[in-house]
């Protein structure tokens, strides 16, 4: 059940970045509602996760989600560049989520 939470709070991570840019530095009511009610919602998942996986894994499944699928929402809704470098770094992060998660217990 933690992990399922935890890839929740990873999503909800994704939700937030996304909405923090649409919301131009905060001066956008709408996108700035979302974005404080949907970090507040990760936070709380995340936390909530932690209460049984280890910190280390939890932190770091949690900031690679976030880090790879804003990386995707930059790249197929904003279009953002997708160089080989940055397609290369995202394949390493999200190669390291499977080994930080296949080390976890």
């Amino acid at each position: 059940m933690a992990w399922i939470v935890l890839v929740l709070a990873g999503v909800f991570e994704i939700v937030w970045a996304y909405a923090m840019k649409l919301s131009e530095g905060f001066t956008r009511l709408t996108p700035s509602i979302v974005t404080l009610v949907f970090m507040v919602l990760s936070f709380a998942l995340l936390a909530y996760a932690m209460r049984t996986l280890p910190l280390g894994t939890a932190y770091t499944i949690w900031t690679g989600i976030g880090a790879v699928g804003s990386f995707l929402v930059g790249v197929f809704i904003l279009g953002e560049p997708a160089s080989a470098m940055r397609m290369l770094a995202a394949v390493l992060i999200i190669s390291g989520l499977v080994l930080m998660k296949l080390s976890s217990s």
